[in-house]
């Protein structure tokens, strides 16, 4: 009897309940450093079949392909943060055409014959340099103030702030460019220096994002305006920060720049803004906003980097590469649809 009754507890299907598996769910950038090998795969294999050479086992190469998407990703972790206010800027090109012509007046060395200030050569690297972020907070301060006090559309008011940047660049000097500049400063630029500040500022702000009440208001703006409003969060006032922190990175990605050239020219940086916006949409942020990573953006301005090489290296002409690099865009903003109905399909 107590046997018959021992083995009626352990039928499975009266007594015991299987307990759901949970699902394993991949980190959100999983799936573009999938693309990103993919890419860095068929490159390496095109290589081989037309010029006979390795595309990733070539370390000067990979050395090159880092130090030009440097740039552009230290602007790209501040557009990703304007992207997920539900924002846009479209001045960080000027603006580091701009950042770049004022630093490098102020660095320029006492062997110029053509010093931009002639009282003013051979100054401490810290004066171009915080000139230079200076001017690049000023412009995005320009931006948050237009946005967040007129309630222009972002899209407008970072357009004027884009051909205002340019021509303040333009007459600084009248559309001479800066050299002989001085040992000190141009050692920003030099080596892999530009990388370390790319990955210390992504690294900076995926922690601000992830762990600090700077970045659940940046989300929680995103994602609805009006009830950030009713929680409590003061939306003007934390777009004005969104927005300078965005201008303050491109004016270090401009001191970068002129580090790098050697000197400060107007026509810097041109472009420089669509492709952060790129590397951010490629990297998941969504253009509706309240979404976005910055190791996504870091493995976003990778792809970029990987297809601009990729195409160098197997010798296809420029041209080629902006229409790829604008239909990477267009696919970019796609799959941001789709994510975002699905989403919603789910909620």
């Amino acid at each position: 009897m107590a046997r018959e009754q021992s083995l009626q507890l352990a039928r499975p299907d009266e007594t015991v309940t299987a307990r759901p598996r949970r699902r394993r769910r991949w980190p959100p950038e999983a799936s573009i450093a999938v693309v990103l090998a993919a890419l860095a795969l068929c490159f390496e294999l095109l290589g081989w079949i037309f010029v006979r050479q390795s595309f990733l086992f070539n370390e000067q190469r990979l050395v090159i392909m880092i130090l030009q998407v440097s740039v552009i990703g230290i602007i790209a972790v501040g557009v990703t943060q304007v992207i997920i206010t539900g924002g846009i800027d479209l001045s960080s090109g000027s603006v580091v055409a701009l950042t770049a012509m004022v630093a490098a007046s102020l660095a320029q060395s006492s062997d110029t014959t053509h010093a931009v200030y002639p009282q003013l050569v051979d100054l401490p690297v810290l004066v171009p340099v915080i000139a230079g972020l200076a001017v690049g907070a000023v412009a995005g301060l320009v931006n948050g103030t237009l946005i967040a006090r007129t309630a222009i559309p972002p899209f407008i008011a970072t357009l004027g702030v884009m051909v205002s940047a340019r021509g303040f660049a333009k007459w600084y000097t009248h559309g001479q460019p800066v050299s002989m500049l001085t040992d000190s400063f141009t050692a920003i630029g030099s080596g892999a220096i530009p990388v370390v500040i790319f990955l210390a500022t992504a690294l900076l702000f995926h922690l601000a994002l992830g762990y600090t009440r700077y970045g659940k208001y940046t989300y929680a703006i995103g994602a609805n305006p009006q009830a950030a409003r009713v929680s409590g969060i003061r939306v003007g006032r934390h777009l004005l920060v969104v927005y300078t922190i965005a201008g303050l990175l491109s004016g270090l990605a401009g001191i970068v720049t002129s580090a790098r050239a050697e000197s400060g020219q107007a026509g810097m940086g041109l472009m420089y803004e669509l492709d952060a916006i790129a590397a951010a949409v490629i990297g998941g942020a969504s253009l509706s906003g309240g979404v976005g990573r910055i190791t996504g953006t870091v493995i976003g301005t990778l792809i970029l980097g990987v297809v601009t090489s990729g195409f160098t290296f197997l010798r296809i002409d420029a041209y080629y590469q902006e229409i790829v690099k604008g239909a990477i865009i267009v696919v970019a903003v796609i799959a941001d649809q789709y994510r975002r109905r699905g989403r919603l399909t789910r909620g």
